[in-house]
């Protein structure tokens, strides 16, 4: 979650070489503990507007839920571990107990990220496709969302491989959670993996549904000001339309669907697409100007990194 936490240790400060700048960390942990009350306020409340409705849960109620529980995991085990971490400045637990955290942190950013993204497929499914809908929605519901979990769960297995307990330099007997990269492409390649995998694929799948249901909107109303045009020319047109009218219309429910999925993944690109263009930019550009010896512990949406073995 912390996009600038090397900035925390002030250049220079010769009296604790492993220090960081108390003034930007307070501004830190603000920031987190505003993030992290909003995120469970606001799932929590969604959650419990879905229990308290009346109506019967449809497919996208139930994405809704999952997508509201995945940004739960990322609050609990990635915004509240990351803001512990930011108040004891230091990693103070087990080795198995960094390698748990630091899995969580990454399997909520990959649940809730994917989560969306099947959301959205749902959604171009119900406009471009109507007639699948009547085979078994809710068991393709159901395949999607479990699907989404395993494979959240199996793409942040890494994390308990890259990182561990460890001397944040040999000899200092200081030790946090870190993670040990091969010099000098391993961080780049982890950054970059990260990025794809959590931002960029998500985003161009989603652009890509997107631009199918708009062509199909489009083709939709299309249709419809044809049909007014034939209706007023002739009742007969209507009646000869009747049958093709029952799968072309999109209906105002779902048209309603479409623009707040539309609001959340653009909402997404908005609020992460800063965050990954830095952390990118920060191992790729050689003349980035973050301090070398404090970039150990920075790490896209997941705490804390080594510059490597």
């Amino acid at each position: 979650m912390e996009s600038a936490d090397n900035a925390s240790r002030p250049a220079g400060n010769d009296s604790n070489p492993f220090g960081r700048n108390e003034e930007v960390a307070k501004i830190e942990i603000t920031v987190l503990s505003i993030t992290f009350v909003v995120a469970v306020l606001g799932n929590l409340s969604v959650l419990l507007a879905m229990y308290n409705t009346k109506k019967k849960t449809s497919r996208m109620h139930l994405f809704i839920k999952h997508l509201s529980l995945a940004d739960l995991v990322v609050a609990f085990f990635q915004v509240l571990p990351q803001l512990c971490w930011e108040i004891t400045f230091r990693f103070y637990g087990p080795d198995f107990l960094c390698r748990i955290v630091k899995h969580l942190q990454v399997l909520g950013m990959f649940a809730s990220t994917y989560m969306m993204v099947m959301m959205t497929l749902d959604r171009y499914i119900a406009i471009c496709h109507p007639l699948k809908t009547l085979q078994q929605p809710t068991r393709r519901s159901y395949t999607m969302i479990i699907s989404t979990w395993l494979c959240s769960l199996v793409l942040s297995t890494p994390q308990y491989f890259i990182f561990s307990l460890s001397e944040i330099k040999n000899g200092s007997e200081v030790y946090d959670c870190w993670g040990h990269f091969i010099e000098p492409w391993g961080v780049r390649a982890y950054i970059t993996w990260i990025t794809v995998g959590i931002f960029l694929i998500p985003v161009v799948i989603l652009v890509i549904c997107y631009g199918f249901i708009c062509c199909s909107i489009w083709r939709n109303i299309k249709y419809k000001t044809k049909k007014n045009g034939l209706e007023a020319s002739s009742k007969t047109a209507v009646i000869g339309k009747s049958s093709v009218n029952s799968v072309n219309t999109i209906s105002r429910a779902k048209l309603r669907t479409v623009k707040m999925t539309f609001v959340i993944v653009l909402a997404y690109i908005i609020c992460w697409a800063p965050f990954f263009i830095v952390q990118m930019w920060s191992v790729w550009d050689v003349n980035f100007s973050w301090d070398v010896t404090v970039q150990h512990r920075e790490s896209p949406g997941a705490g804390r990194y080594g510059r490597g073995q």
